[in-house]
Order: structure tokens, then C-alpha cells, then sequence
């Protein structure tokens, strides 16, 4: 009651009975999958293909396609009425023998809610490519299902119109069914195809959710405060404690620390970072507290940069579909002036009652030419594949990857996760003359404890995995970036890089030249001084994955040109590559230069495929022809890819073109059924035997001969379940 009375308005108001779609940001642009082209600052359908428009940039907080919502609403409250009409159609003179009163009516009843109410949106696009004179897939629908609804209604209010020949169970045939099993079924796909399109928008939701949503500033009085990101200016003094994500890109001014970079560069080994080195947003600070300077805020930062590139390649893919539509366009035109003709060619020069042969042959055309096979035929043809392909691993995004999949011939590799596990693992120990490799590998990972550092789980685990006993440190102390020092059985021990046993003023250039070995093989070395002596080095590396060489020779064997790009320092990733057999390759290159050799090849001519794992690759994957994410790699870059490899093996690819092949052919015998059944049965339907026969096509029959079509459609596309084994 005090609530009532402090707010009576917000009681006595009517409430809505669904939650309201929050309005999106002011300056929201809106463009269509199929057409990029199409822009406007406002929510609507695509003049050209009539496709529901989508937001060029998704939110952070967006919430589900309404659209989405609203076609799955539509669909649950109508298919039982789309399942009673068709057995009411299909098996009523069978369960009522006698015949069933009034069932006409019975079927009218139950197909005008699925027609007009699940089919509305399909008829205002219709309408729409009418009106902007663009024909298209709803064209075809619309037509289609307005023409089998409407010879329904005809002939359920006026059967004494048509002819007795057409009387069928006592009643003149009508074809709700047809109408309602159109709409339920066009529904489907599109639920199904807006739930795919939806994983486009989540990569860039997932890019734009890698940024911290606060950072501590430090104010002129030295006083520290957490702000909104947004609140952070250029010159602002922030503070990164460790465990944080760097808010924004700058310049450190205090501390030493080392980051995960590996969203950005792929790089696993954490990155030293003094005063003086630049910081990117998003990076994770992983051990010491540092201050920087705020140099680039907003859109201006290398996250924002990616999320852009990411959004733009994604609008630049062209359609698969493109060439569907424009027969498709033409197709529309053909039916309709052939049903034109056939009306006016009757009701001319045909028999009495002539208008009544011509209304009937015309709505024949139209039954025999509504597209059922025509949009089952690629449809059902992915939703085949992709289901095989599910079964090996393989995930494809959308249709335009499954086309474009059999054409690549050059593949983008990046090397971290991808040829490699992606994972530092140890490698190896070389002693300094005089000690033994055990006790070497004792004291590095008895050090090593203490240290969170990735190279120092590496060494904790090989001492772990040979049975190794570990002594406790007395004293601990982290040199970020360079090594750790501490004391192990009253013994000073250190352990690091160069910069560190400089520092200690060992000699290590007594192992050089085994270090250098073991760089040139890929390998992360470090040295380990026990008392001011250098007793021996360590080294970790990313191993190649098991998969890796035999997926490269089954690829080249195909045609496949493999090139590699990666953040890796140049010397690690010639490495590999020689030992891979890779000619062409790329190193210490950043997102930006990723994506710039993916168009650089497209210039060529080059149907190119990226391979990736990293957030650092996502901008690549999305511009190339067919990206291809590990599935052992993160979320932005599966979301950013066209295919995503569940087990991360590269042999996969090979399956995946094979099948893609095998789709593809399938696709086009399913439109030539299609188009074959339309091009014989288009003349019967307008009465081209007449003549010779004395014998009509019943609408009926058209509707059998349009189920037929679908039926030879779905046939075919299931022998997908068996392609690419």
C-alpha cells in the first residue's frame, strides 16, 4: 500500500505484457548482411533483398534480435495449426470416409491465422520488392503462398465458380496446406539463419567486452580514485596493480612488470615492461604495480582499432547468395508473365467458361512455380553438411563458407596454437662443465617455485614428471622480465636471461653458443648461476603439434600454398617453418599487418584462408575468404572466423574442402531439380496439352508435382551425411 501511494501512476498505468527492446545508441548506423552497401540511421528491411537490417557496430549490452524473437514467437504459436491442416488435407477422406461437413471452412479457419499472422512479415517484404521494384526470394514466397491462399479462399466461398472436374471428395480442391507449410517452413530457415548471423555481432561484443570497465587514476594531489574507462583522458595517470588489465594504450612512467600480450601479438612469453615502453589496452599486467600516462583513449586505441577492422571485414564478404537472387529475380518476372498470359490466353481464345479455365490455369503456374524446392535447395544441402561436418569436427558459420571453401588455394597459418600447442613446455637442460643436468634442473625448479611466470611452470613440471624432489627457498625475489634470485640450501641462486647473470656478473658466454642453438630452434633459454657460477642453461619451447607435419604435406598435396605469419620473433618463426617445410615466412607481425597480407594476396588473385587462434588474428580471419579458428583457441577468434577446427588439427581443412566440393555439387543438382520441375511442369500447368490431350493440369496436381520437387530436393541433400569420410 506505501508503494501505491508513493507512485499510484506506475499501478494504475497498463503495463506491457513483454519486455520493451531497449533503443540503441543515438548514431547508430544500420546496414544489411547481404547488401553492406545499404546504410541509414534508422531500423528496417533491406530494398533489396529485404532482409531485416542490422546495427553496423553491436553494443556491448545488446540483447537478442528482436527480430529473432519475434519470428520464433510467431512460429511456436502457429505450427500446430500448420500440422492439423495438413493432416486435415492429406488424410481427411481417410478418416472420414463420408467426408467431413463443412471441412473447407474447417481448413480456412485454421490456415488464416498461420498465413496472415506468421506470414505477415514475408507479405510486407513481398509488397516491399514490388514497390522498390527489386524481385527476390519474398517475392516468390509471397506469391506463392498469396496465390495458394487466395484460390483456397475462392474456392472454399465460391465453389460454384469451377468446374466439376475439379471436384475432389465432394468438395473442390484447395490447397491451405500448401500455403501454411510454405510459411512454417520459410519461418524455420529464418530462425535458423538468425541465430547464425547473431555469432557475427558476438565477436566484435566479445573484442569490445576484453576492455576493462574502470581504471585507477592518480589525481595531481597523489590521491587514487577508480573512474569509468570512459572518464580516462590523454595525459591521465593510472595505475596498474597486478592481476589488472591495462585500461588504455600509453607509456610507463613508474615500475617494472611483465604483461600478457598474447591478445595481440601471439606472442606466450609475457613482455618485460619499464619505464619508457609503450602499454596497450586489454594486455593483463602480471606481476608488478606500474604507472603510466594515458596517450590514446576511445576509439584511438589498438583494441578499438581491431574492433573496427573486425566489423569492416566482416560487411566486406560478398553474399553467397547473390547469384541465387538475381535468377531468382528473373525467374519472378517469367512465372508472373506466363500466369498473365495463361489468364488472358483463356479467358480469350479458351472454351467457356473461358475466364474460369484461365483464373484456374493461371493459379496452377503460380502453385506449380511457388518456391518450395527452389529455397529448400541450398538450405537443406547446408543443414546436411554442416551436420556431417559437426561429426568431424568441423563447424562452419554460414552457407558463403561452405562455397568459398573449395576454392582457397593459399593458407595463412599463424604459428602459436596453430601449428604449434600453444603451450610452453620444456625442452631441454645443458649443465656447464663439472655439474650434472639433474641437479641443474633441481635448482631451477626449486627456484622456480615462487615464480608464477608460464617458462617456470614449464621447468616445475618437467622436475615434477622425472620424480625430482624439490628443496625449499629461504629467500625469494623477482626480477620481473629478466629472472628470479633467491637462496636454496644456503646456496645464492639465480636464474634468467642474459640481463640478469650480467647483473650478477656471471660469465654465460661459456654456453653461448648452445644457447644460440636452441633459439634457432624456436627455444626460450635461460641460464642458471648457483653461488656466482654459471652451472647451466634451460630451455622451454612450444612444441609443434603432433597433427602438424602430416596436415601441411595432405595440404600441399591438394594445392594449398602455406604461408606463415606470426608475432614470434623472426628467428623462432624460421625456425619452425624450416622445420616444417614452409618457404614463405612472416614474423613479429601485428594484427594490422595480418589482416594487410590476407588483401595483399586477395590483390594477387589468391583465394586465401586464414588459420588462427589468437584475438590477434581475429581481424585476418574475418577479411580472409574462409577463416579458419582452432577450437582450442579463444572465443573472438572462433566468433571471427567462417570455420571453426573443434580439436585445433589442421588436417581438418583438408576434410573441410572435400566436403565443401560435395556441397556445393549438391546445392546445384538441388536447383537444377528445382528449376527442372518448374520448366516441365510451368507449360502443363498453362495448358499447353490442352490441344493435343482435352486434359487440364489440376492445381492439385501442381501441388503434388511442387511436393515432388522437395522431396527429390531433400533426398539428395541427405547423401551429404555420407560425403567427406
Amino acid at each position: 500500500m506505501d508503494r501505491f501511494k508513493a507512485d499510484p501512476e506506475a499501478y494504475l498505468q497498463p503495463q506491457p505484457s513483454a519486455p520493451v527492446a531497449m533503443p540503441a545508441p543515438e548514431g547508430t548506423v544500420y546496414t544489411c548482411p547481404m547488401h553492406p552497401e545499404i546504410r541509414q540511421p534508422q531500423p528496417g528491411n533491406c530494398p533489396k533483398c529485404g532482409m531485416a537490417l542490422e546495427p553496423l557496430m553491436p553494443s556491448l549490452e545488446e540483447e537478442e534480435n528482436p527480430e529473432l524473437a519475434d519470428f520464433r514467437r510467431r512460429f511456436r504459436w502457429t505450427l500446430p495449426l500448420t500440422v492439423v491442416v495438413t493432416i486435415l488435407a492429406m488424410f481427411g477422406h481417410r478418416i472420414f470416409p463420408n467426408g467431413l461437413p463443412g471441412q473447407s471452412w474447417l481448413e480456412l479457419v485454421l490456415a488464416t491465422p498461420v498465413v496472415l499472422y506468421a506470414g505477415w512479415p514475408f507479405f510486407v517484404r513481398w509488397a516491399q520488392s514490388l514497390a522498390n521494384r527489386s524481385p527476390n526470394m519474398w517475392t516468390l514466397i509471397g506469391t506463392g503462398t498469396g496465390a495458394a491462399y487466395g484460390y483456397s479462399i475462392l474456392a472454399t466461398v465460391a465453389p460454384g465458380l469451377f468446374p466439376a472436374t475439379f471436384q475432389m471428395h465432394g468438395r473442390v480442391g484447395v490447397y491451405y496446406e500448401a500455403a501454411a507449410v510454405i510459411i512454417s517452413l520459410t519461418l524455420l530457415g529464418q530462425i535458423l539463419e538468425l541465430r547464425a548471423r547473431s555469432r557475427t555481432s558476438a565477436a566484435i561484443r566479445s573484442l569490445l567486452g576484453l576492455a576493462p570497465r574502470t581504471a585507477r587514476r592518480i589525481n595531481a594531489d597523489c590521491v587514487e580514485e577508480d573512474v569509468p574507462l570512459h572518464h580516462v583522458h590523454i595525459g591521465d595517470v593510472l595505475r596498474v596493480r597486478p592481476g589488472e588489465k591495462v585500461p588504455v594504450d600509453g607509456e610507463v612512467l613508474e615500475g617494472e612488470s611483465a604483461l600478457d600480450e598474447s591478445m595481440l601479438t601471439g606472442e606466450p612469453v609475457p613482455a618485460t615492461k619499464r619505464p619508457g615502453d609503450k602499454l596497450i589496452g586489454a594486455t593483463i599486467n602480471t606481476s608488478g604495480s606500474l604507472v603510466m600516462r594515458a596517450e590514446k583513449v576511445g576509439s584511438q586505441t589498438m583494441l578499438s582499432q581491431i574492433v573496427q577492422m573486425v566489423a569492416n571485414a566482416q560487411r566486406s564478404r560478398a553474399p553467397m547468395q547473390r547469384l541465387a537472387d538475381v535468377v531468382a529475380g528473373y525467374f519472378v518476372l517469367v512465372v508472373v508473365v506466363i500466369a498473365a498470359l495463361t489468364l488472358l490466353g483463356w479467358g480469350v481464345f479458351g472454351p467457356e467458361p473461358s475466364w474460369v479455365y484461365g483464373f484456374v490455369n493461371a493459379v496452377a503456374v503460380l502453385i506449380i512455380a511457388c518456391p518450395c524446392a527452389l529455397g529448400l535447395a541450398t538450405p537443406m544441402s547446408i543443414m546436411a553438411a554442416t551436420g556431417r561436418a559437426a561429426t568431424q569436427g568441423i563447424l562452419f558459420r554460414d552457407a558463403a563458407a561452405i562455397e568459398a571453401m573449395r576454392k582457397i588455394d593459399t593458407l595463412i597459418v599463424d604459428k602459436t596454437g596453430t601449428l604449434t600447442e600453444g603451450k610452453p613446455a620444456f625442452d631441454r637442460v645443458v649443465a656447464a662443465p663439472g655439474f650434472d643436468g639433474v641437479d641443474v634442473l633441481r635448482m631451477a625448479a626449486s627456484i622456480d617455485q615462487g615464480s608464477e611466470h608460464p617458462l617456470a611452470h614449464a621447468i616445475m613440471d618437467e622436475a615434477r614428471r622425472r620424480g625430482i624432489s624439490l628443496d625449499k627457498p629461504q629467500t625469494f625475489e623477482s626480477s620481473s622480465g629478466i629472472g628470479v634470485r633467491g637462496t636454496i640450501s644456503g646456496r645464492r641462486i639465480a636464474l634468467g636471461n642474459t640481463a640478469l647473470m650480467e647483473q650478477e656478473k656471471i660469465d654465460w658466454k661459456v654456453l653461448a653458443r648452445e644457447a644460440e642453438n636452441l633459439r634457432a630452434e624456436g627455444a626460450s633459454v635461460m641460464y642458471l648461476a648457483a653461488d656466482g657460477q654459471l652451472v647451466g642453461l634451460l630451455a622451454v619451447s612450444d612444441p609443434v603439434k603432433i597433427t602438424t607435419p602430416e596436415a601441411l604435406q595432405t595440404l600441399r598435396e591438394a594445392g594449398l600454398n602455406v604461408v606463415m605469419a606470426t608475432g614470434d620473433g623472426v628467428t623462432t618463426a624460421r625456425s619452425v617453418a624450416k622445420r616444417l617445410g614452409i618457404a614463405q615466412v612472416y614474423g613479429e607481425v601485428k594484427p594490422q599487418d595480418k589482416l594487410q597480407l590476407v588483401e595483399r594476396l586477395q590483390k594477387q588473385g589468391k583465394v586465401v584462408a586464414m588459420a588462427g587462434d589468437g584475438i590477434n588474428d581475429s581481424p585476418a580471419l574475418a577479411r580472409a575468404d574462409v577463416g579458419l579458428a582452432m577450437g582450442t583457441g579463444t572465443d573472438v577468434a572462433i566468433n571471427s572466423a567462417h570455420v571453426t577446427l573443434v580439436k585445433g588439427d589442421l588436417r581438418a581443412i583438408a576434410r573441410a574442402r572435400l566436403l565443401s566440393v560435395e556441397t556445393v555439387r549438391n546445392m546445384r543438382q538441388n536447383l537444377g531439380f528445382a528449376f527442372i520441375y518448374n520448366a516441365l511442369g510451368i507449360p502443363l500447368a498453362a495448358g499447353l496439352l490442352y490441344p493435343f490431350t482435352g486434359q487440364l493440369l489440376s492445381p492439385m496436381i501442381a501441388a503434388l508435382a511442387m511436393s515432388l520437387s522437395s522431396v527429390s530436393v531433400i533426398a539428395n541433400a541427405l547423401r551429404l551425411r555420407g560425403a567427406g569420410r
